[in-house]
């Protein structure tokens, strides 16, 4: 039996290398895109050589023209596509007085318009297949905010109401459509202290795996009946009641 295909966006790096390794290990055919040439080269050649089937794309998601003959290429190559996880992003944290029209289009267009424009293409082989699932990956970012985040926060919002609002479109071609708002994730740029880990129920900050697995289980096709649904994996953090003493 042909293993299944997922394309995985943003996969050179932190949150989508990890999903893209979990995929593969769970006997997925992995096309992980990112426009990270060096980075993703050496990511998949690892991968690779572990005997895990992964594809590497240059892709810039952002890009109509890119995404379009990227999409086209895996579907001509691997003759479909079963899932899809939009997960490339980028922020920007700075004064909104200080922000240029173009730094904000930027992050809007890598973490919103590059969801658009996958997952119009990827539908155009998984209507036909009448079957399908989407992960898109917001942010707890979207509910609460820090300053100077606006262009982040925006598009993070935006992702949750396109994906409710996809879900209800795409009813009729059973394909799930889910998106998942990670909170603090350790990726290995930053150092973490003890206090940062206290600052959650769990009492640790996220790692990729945390959301590699969720997306893995949402995916499944035991669990079609979430649908349209965000799922916050945050340790808790946006639960907790803050009293300055």
């Amino acid at each position: 039996m042909p293993s299944k295909i997922v394309v995985v966006t943003g996969a050179a790096s932190g949150i989508g290398l990890k999903i893209a390794e979990f995929f593969a290990e769970n006997g997925y055919t992995v096309c992980a895109l990112d426009y990270q040439k060096s980075e993703l080269a050496k990511q998949v050649n690892i991968l690779q050589n572990e005997g895990l089937h992964v594809k590497g794309y240059v892709c810039d998601v952002s890009k109509e023209r890119e995404v379009i003959q990227t999409i086209e290429q895996i579907i001509k190559e691997e003759h479909t596509i079963d899932v899809l996880i939009n997960n490339a992003g980028i922020s920007t944290f700075q004064s909104i007085e200080e922000l240029t029209y173009e730094e904000w289009n930027r992050v809007i267009q890598t973490n919103l318009s590059s969801m658009f424009l996958c997952t119009r293409e990827v539908l155009k082989v998984m209507k036909k297949n009448g079957r399908g699932s989407i992960v898109n990956i917001s942010s707890t970012r979207a509910f609460m905010s820090e300053p100077e985040s606006e262009a982040y926060a925006a598009s993070k919002g935006g992702v949750i109401a396109f994906t409710h609002a996809l879900a209800a479109s795409l009813q009729k071609y059973q394909i799930t459509i889910n998106s998942i708002s990670p909170g603090w994730i350790h990726t290995g740029t930053e150092d973490v202290r003890e206090m940062d880990h206290k600052q959650h129920f769990s009492n640790r900050v996220g790692r990729p795996s945390d959301i590699a697995s969720a997306c893995l289980f949402l995916t499944d096709e035991e669990n079609r009946f979430i649908n349209g649904e965000n799922l916050i994996i945050d340790g808790g953090m946006t639960k907790k009641m803050i009293y300055e003493h």
